[in-house]
């Protein structure tokens, strides 16, 4: 469910909670939980921190020309970096909704919102097809 925002009930006479103008929750529109798009966004972090050290020892534990033992101990030592230091655990998720499936890496949106912005001619050089 989406981010909840409280707004005057829109409808006149009185409420269904009762007397007093009280508000309804309408969900704004459909966004990831923030929890979500934040623990991603420390993957990200930690990614990019461990970068270097993990494209090194990634090199020298697939590197045939070395000693089994070097190789041995990169590996060990690529153990230890912490899990969500690793490239894999990053999701690609929408820029505006935070939506993790059905993106496309061009625009950095979901497909929802890639229909939703094409429709309306916002992204330049889209164009919705027809035949």
């Amino acid at each position: 469910m989406g981010p909840v925002v409280e707004r005057a009930n829109p409808t006149p006479g009185p409420s269904p909670e009762g007397e007093g103008g009280k508000t309804r929750k309408e969900s704004l529109s459909p966004m990831a939980k923030l929890s979500s798009i934040n623990k991603n966004e420390r993957r990200k972090k930690l990614v990019k921190k461990y970068a270097g050290k993990y494209a090194r020892l990634k090199a020298i534990a697939e590197d045939e020309s070395r000693d089994d033992t070097e190789r041995l101990i990169a590996r060990l030592k690529l153990a230890e970096i912490p899990r969500n230091g690793n490239p894999t655990r990053v999701r690609n998720r929408c820029g505006l909704t935070g939506r993790p499936r059905a993106n496309y890496r061009k625009f950095g949106l979901s497909r929802i919102m890639i229909r939703e912005l094409g429709n309306k001619g916002l992204i330049p050089g889209l164009t919705k097809s027809s035949w």
